[in-house]
């Protein structure tokens, strides 16, 4: 007899083997007819797996996490398929889930055009009303290399021959495609319904550069008809939002290609980079902060202490003097900080002690991953660094948590969620550093009463930390602020302070992030707004447009009176039609347009529309400075 467990806590008992698909069907018809797959023991399996002893199942349907990854795996293969029906000598070579789709690598005699593409979707559709049936088998490593070799299939042979000798693997086959696979699969291509091919790019085999450039379909497919129209209209509208895009149309920034991943500000831009700044420096000096600023190139010899040269060197831009000495490009921030905190003696009165710094970093990003704003090679980081006590590190971390939470619903994202990456593989410190480290952040979120998720393995090489995703107006996460904790700089600078009992103990380093990188963070601005920043931050805040020449005058007074009080204000007297000068600012997104006409001039008055081709009427210029102040401040 074997006894299955299942979700509820209830069990059934079947007289033998007994595969996950009989087991379904054992509850009930509507269930059977549901399930995509079976997690047995907390292990993915198809519903063909069969179970031999006691174990717990649970049956998975479209409805559940694990239901997506299955329909988008099995999508990804759905696709090699039909481009193998269409294009029989395209060689098939990996096809992973990614987020919110798959791709799938082809390696071709010609680039896929976007005919292609809709050729090739349209089999898929026509592949997946066939209902074929998925089904697994199980080849010694050596026989399958055979196999598609035989085929003509170079790359798979090449990646089982990458297998250790001995092993068997398993091979998928839905009507005439037989693919390598570890799986699990839906069970029939009858369960994709709803999907759809994205875009066609390059990729070289195996991620290196040395190789062959391959074909990447990409794809995206959903369990309903309704999420995948959500997310193709999400796609539409993140293109209009597209902050390259309003980058251009707003004059706010370009890139050249003698330097790549870095920015150039114009003027607008530039404001709203400062208006940035200016706010992080305001609120950091209410909670507590100091503004320092460190060197951007510094000798390798520092880079070895704090462990970057072995750990991070491959991301660093390095030079070499006449006199042989090594530098590099500061990559982050950390060991300049922990250098100012060991210039000078430190009493347990002195802490914490709280450094800002927005300081210039610049890390080798590959060319293929640059993207505008949102992945640069050279940026700004909101940098901190808190020097504290070991009992002071619990409850600055939550007054860290509870500043970066408060700062980004400053600029509207109320939906942001916690993510606890813990210690990587590739570290350093002993396991009970990181036990106490990891501690102190779990018991923080917890005090707060916060929830978080866990991402085990993706903290940093120094010590453990918390990413803080936000969601913006279109449903998309950003990752931004971090709160990483660190016992093991210090130990390698060797740095302390001198305890109530004038003994000599180590602080503990908190690495703060608010904004993240604050070019990203102005991309994802740009994108959450639109492009139609809040009026505190708008490059330009006001426009003061004339009607004719005759008012030309007043227009300028009353653009130098609103500049006196602090805002950024324009005028513009071109002859121009005035119908022309509210379309061309309206496009601009200009929170304000004053149009002045002989009227307004006579008794002192703006006509005022606000942005959203909102008219406002007209009102005094006092008026109108107040609300603009209201505005503001809210």
């Amino acid at each position: 007899m074997i006894s299955i467990q299942l979700p509820d806590g209830s069990k059934r008992p079947f007289d033998g083997p007994v595969s996950v698909g009989q087991v379904a069907a054992s509850i009930g018809a509507g269930l059977a007819k549901a399930a995509l797959g079976g997690k047995v023991n907390g292990k993915l399996v198809d519903l063909s797996h069969v179970i031999d002893a006691d174990a717990q199942l649970a049956i998975v349907t479209e409805k559940d996490a694990d239901g997506l990854e299955l329909i988008r795996h099995s999508t990804a293969h759905l696709l090699a398929y039909a481009v193998k029906e269409l294009f029989p000598d395209a060689q098939v070579t990996i096809g992973p889930v990614i987020e919110n789709g798959f791709y799938y690598d082809f390696a071709y005699k010609r680039p896929f055009t976007p005919e292609d593409l809709t050729a090739i979707e349209a089999k898929m559709t026509e592949l997946a009303k066939k209902d074929e049936k998925v089904e697994r088998r199980v080849l010694p490593r050596d026989q399958a290399i055979a196999h598609f070799t035989a085929m003509g299939e170079a790359y798979k042979a090449e990646i089982i021959g990458s297998i250790p000798a001995g092993e068997d693997v398993s091979l998928y086959r839905e009507g005439a495609f037989e693919d390598l696979c570890r799986g699990p699969h839906v069970p029939s291509t009858g369960k994709l319904k709803h999907f759809k091919l994205m875009k066609v790019a390059g990729a070289y085999w195996r991620g290196d550069s040395k190789n062959e450039m391959l074909q990447r379909i990409y794809g995206t497919a959903w369990a309903s008809k309704e999420d995948l129209q959500n997310y193709l209209t999400q796609i539409e509208e993140a293109e209009k939002r597209d902050h390259r895009r309003l980058g251009r149309e707003l004059d706010l920034f370009h890139f050249e290609d003698f330097a790549p991943g870095a920015v150039f500000w114009h003027p607008k831009g530039w404001t709203v980079f400062q208006g940035l700044m200016a706010y992080m420096r305001q609120r950091r000096t209410e909670a507590g902060y100091v503004e320092v600023n460190t060197p951007d190139v510094m000798d390798r010899g520092l880079w070895e202490i704090s462990g970057h040269w072995m750990n991070y060197r491959a991301n660093m831009f390095t030079t070499q003097t006449e006199d042989e000495r090594v530098f590099a490009l500061k990559p982050m921030n950390c060991p300049g900080g922990v250098s100012l905190y060991k210039y000078g003696l430190h009493s347990y009165r002195d802490l914490p002690l709280r450094m800002a710094e927005f300081g210039k970093v610049h890390r080798y990003e590959p060319s293929g991953a640059l993207h505008g704003l949102l992945r640069v090679r050279h940026f700004t980081q909101d940098d901190a660094h808190v020097f504290c006590t070991e009992q002071q590190m619990q409850g600055e971390c939550q007054d860290v948590v509870r500043l970066i939470l408060s700062i980004y619903k400053d600029f509207g994202f109320e939906q942001v969620r916690i993510k606890l990456s813990t210690r990587p593989e590739n570290r350093i410190g002993s396991d009970e550093t990181w036990d106490k480290l990891e501690g102190a952040l779990i018991g923080a979120l917890d005090g707060l009463g916060m929830s978080y998720s866990l991402n085990p393995g993706e903290g940093a090489f120094y010590g453990p930390k918390l990413e803080f995703v936000l969601r913006d107006a279109i449903g998309r996460d950003w990752q931004c602020g971090t709160l990483q904790v660190d016992l093991n700089l210090p130990e390698r600078f060797d740095i302390n302070y001198v305890a109530e009992d004038s003994s000599r103990k180590r602080p503990v380093m908190l690495h703060v992030a608010n904004f993240g990188s604050l070019e990203r963070f102005t991309g994802i601005l740009i994108e959450q707004y639109a492009g139609a920043l809040p009026v505190w931050l708008a490059p330009v805040q006001v426009v003061v447009c004339s009607i004719s020449e005759g008012q030309a005058e007043y227009a300028r007074e009353v653009a130098k009176m609103l500049q006196k009080q602090g805002l950024r204000a324009v005028v513009d007297c071109r002859s121009d039609k005035i119908t022309y000068k509210i379309r061309e600012h309206s496009l601009q997104k200009l929170p304000f347009i004053l149009v002045v006409g002989e009227k307004e001039k006579a008794h002192q008055h703006v006509a005022v529309r606000a942005r959203g081709n909102q008219d406002l009427g007209v009102m005094s210029t006092v008026d109108f400075l107040a609300k603009v102040t209201a505005d503001i401040a809210a």
